[in-house]
């Protein structure tokens, strides 16, 4: 019999208590379907710094394969491509490497330099979603553009999901990094939809690879802003938008992710001297 995620005692859960959770959860293997629902699973890396932004995912929902990858400019300009094939991108938590038509990415990540933010929430009354989630990671490397090789050195966000979630899920969400005016490396994860309880989220402010939890947060519509219960703000200007739209009957996502630069004051932290990442609004029926 499937156990009640809701029961006392059950999610969310956050930090070491993840492992005390009694059904499957990765590394283990997750069964495809629970209670009729699909097991939806990705990784997402996204890269960010002043002259060159880029992410790349790998995710399946029940058998269904995609995979992405894009890159941006301050310029405006995008490359992207997704595909439900390989698509010439290879993500792990330790690497990305993309090959595409004037395009070949080859960074190394190193995800044990952020300490991990791992939370299990309800879906539903018998579903169940996990992540676990790093910021700042330094990621090293090489993009190539035409031809042109750009040496990267910048900091990432890494993203490893699975669960059952609801038929109808909607997010807003934002990822970056960046640096205090006091010097300090930063990056974060705010998120509204998903692992957004008033405590136990995945809400978390990573300061030199060290993270905490932060209260609930409150997006513009537009994805302009992103406000921040313990005070404190986020503005963000787009450089360009990876926009996805699919309806495959029984799949159907309408996808936003502009890339671009933040500025504003965090908690704790006080104002940022720069900020790089994206935002996010992702309605889904899966």
């Amino acid at each position: 019999m499937a156990t009640d995620v809701q029961a006392p005692g059950a999610p969310p859960l956050r930090g070491a208590a993840v492992r005390d959770f009694p059904l499957p959860l990765p590394p283990d293997r997750m069964p495809l379907v629970r209670r009729g629902r699909p097991l939806k699973r990705w990784l997402y890396v996204g890269v960010f710094g002043p002259e060159l932004m880029l992410c790349a995912g790998d995710a399946r929902v029940g058998p269904l394969p995609q995979r992405w990858w894009a890159l941006a400019l301050p310029g405006g300009e995008l490359r992207e491509r997704t595909s439900a094939r390989r698509g010439g991108v290879a993500v792990e938590p330790e690497r990305v490497r993309v090959h595409a038509a004037g395009v070949r990415v080859d960074l190394s990540l190193e995800p044990d330099a952020a300490e991990a933010v791992e939370v299990v929430s309800a879906s539903g009354r018998f579903g169940y979603i996990w992540t676990r989630k790093r910021g700042g990671v330094p990621a090293r490397g090489s993009v190539e553009i035409d031809g042109r090789r750009h040496a990267v050195e910048a900091r990432a966000i890494v993203d490893e999901s699975a669960g059952y979630h609801e038929r109808h899920t909607r997010w807003l969400w934002s990822a970056g990094v960046g640096r205090a005016e006091s010097g300090e490396p930063v990056a974060w994860n705010l998120v509204d939809g998903v692992h957004d309880a008033g405590e136990a989220s995945e809400r978390a402010l990573w300061v030199a690879g060290r993270a905490r939890e932060l209260g609930p947060v409150l997006f513009e519509p537009d994805l302009s802003s992103v406000a921040l219960a313990e005070g404190g703000a986020l503005r963000f200007r787009a450089w360009s938008a990876r926009e996805h739209r699919m309806n495959a009957l029984v799949v159907r996502s309408d996808y936003r992710q502009p890339f671009g630069a933040f500025s504003g004051e965090l908690p704790g932290v006080g104002r940022l001297a720069e900020g790089f990442g994206v935002m996010e609004a992702h309605d889904a029926w899966w």
